[in-house]
């Protein structure tokens, strides 16, 4: 860190895919002070992560891709790195994750990503949101992502990945702050912002699950 900066605020915001962690990342950097960094899933995705290794840490609960889920930890430490790395230069950081254990081993990655930001002021925000809410937003569709999300049918009107998303993504559940997006708009969730402001619970949500790290794989 640069002698005399003191290190940006973090925000990681972890659930299932449209549960609204998009729209508040955006809401955070256009209405928070200071510039904010997002470093979130779909930046990842889109701009870093080779072709052929997608959906890299955007995989699906299940284990169904064996070969690329072996490198998901690899994947997330180097985003967490970055996260630290922004932060420790004075930048304050948003990031859209949804962290899950559902792979064809336990891969211990959540523990290990707290892990890396220990020493570091960090928000945990878990952003949830029913499944019937999921599934209007996956059918009604999102401009500029056409045919990215799966949608319900007639035969499966909730399809099983996204009830296994809905039931992994918040193990072990253990946040700083709680958000339901099915009842509050994005802006109204950036109120986010006084929780920030506020003196930080001990142990904070990162500093417990850290504690779990030791299970992790090892640098």
């Amino acid at each position: 860190m640069k002698s005399g900066c003191n290190p940006g605020r973090i925000v990681i915001l972890n659930g299932a895919p449209r549960s609204g962690k998009s729209s508040i990342a955006e809401a955070i950097q256009e209405t928070f002070d200071g510039p904010w960094m997002n470093l979130g899933v779909d930046a990842y995705m889109e701009r870093v992560m080779p072709r052929r290794y997608l959906p890299g840490i955007g995989l699906l609960p299940g284990g169904e891709l064996p070969e690329i889920e072996a490198l998901v930890p690899l994947f997330y430490a180097a985003l967490y790195e970055s996260v630290a790395a922004h932060s420790r230069l004075g930048l304050n950081v948003v990031a859209d994750v949804g962290h899950h254990d559902a792979y064809g081993e336990p891969r211990h990655i959540l523990p290990d990503c707290a892990r890396r930001l220990l020493g570091l002021p960090v928000l945990f925000v878990g952003v949830r949101c029913p499944v019937e809410t999921i599934m209007e937003r996956r059918n009604r569709g999102q401009p500029g992502r056409e045919g990215g999300y799966l949608t319900g049918s007639e035969a499966e009107p909730v399809p099983h990945q996204v009830l296994a998303w809905q039931r992994e993504v918040h193990r072990p559940g253990i946040y700083d702050l709680a958000v339901d997006t099915s009842m509050m708009t994005p802006d109204e969730c950036a109120a986010l912002r006084k929780r920030l402001e506020a003196e930080p619970m001990a142990p904070t949500a990162f500093q417990r699950l850290a504690r779990m790290a030791s299970i992790s794989q090892p640098d």
